[in-house]
């Protein structure tokens, strides 16, 4: 049950890496399409961080309160939600707006599963997570690009990732993630 429990984690995990790098390859779209200098991509990518760090210094309180499987559960649905919006979006604004729930979703995600894998695994398991986000930051920017280059616009590329991230969101909503929860598959062998 570990072993499935961490693929599932792994899954997750390059699917939080995948809208990491959307932003910087669909920008060239997104600022003609809203009429704004490049440089706002600045004000994006910051309302997207502090959404990251609010959620990361909360989420010891959030996986006390609702469990880390709840609180991937959410924040995975949180983060495709947003990235619906992002693709619906006409305005800048309306863009700043959805880049809220982004940034909570992706930094309770992060620290919930960093944390869980620390205390449950081998070290050896932090590099793959790791190593996992890379997977999905480097895929990212390729659906992008394949969206863009089919004249589909940033907007679908947004969705496609959307709808990826209803992978590990469907995983969750189903008996996965319970395992998180379940204190009898912890394993209290860090090397497992």
């Amino acid at each position: 049950m570990m072993t499935l429990l961490l693929a599932i984690i792994y899954l997750t995990f390059i699917s939080l890496g995948l809208p990491d790098s959307l932003l910087g390859s669909a920008w060239p779209g997104i600022y003609q399409d809203f009429s704004v200098p490049i440089s706002y991509a600045g004000t994006v990518s910051m309302i997207i961080a502090a959404g990251t760090v609010l959620s990361s210094l909360e989420s010891d309180r959030l996986i006390k309160w609702l469990g880390v499987g709840k609180v991937t559960l959410f924040s995975v649905a949180m983060t495709m939600a947003a990235l619906f919006g992002f693709s619906m979006s006409r305005s800048f604004s309306v863009l700043c707006l959805w880049a809220i729930p982004y940034g909570l979703g992706a930094g309770s995600i992060d620290a919930a599963l960093n944390n869980y894998v620390a205390l449950h695994f081998a070290s050896r398991h932090m590099s793959w997570l790791h190593c996992m986000w890379g997977v999905g930051a480097s895929i990212g920017p390729v659906l992008m690009g394949w969206a863009m280059t089919r004249q589909l616009g940033w907007t679908a590329g947004y969705r496609s990732v959307a709808l990826i991230q209803a992978v590990p969101c469907r995983t969750c909503s189903h008996r996965a993630f319970s395992l998180l929860s379940a204190s009898a598959y912890i394993s209290d062998d860090p090397h497992a």
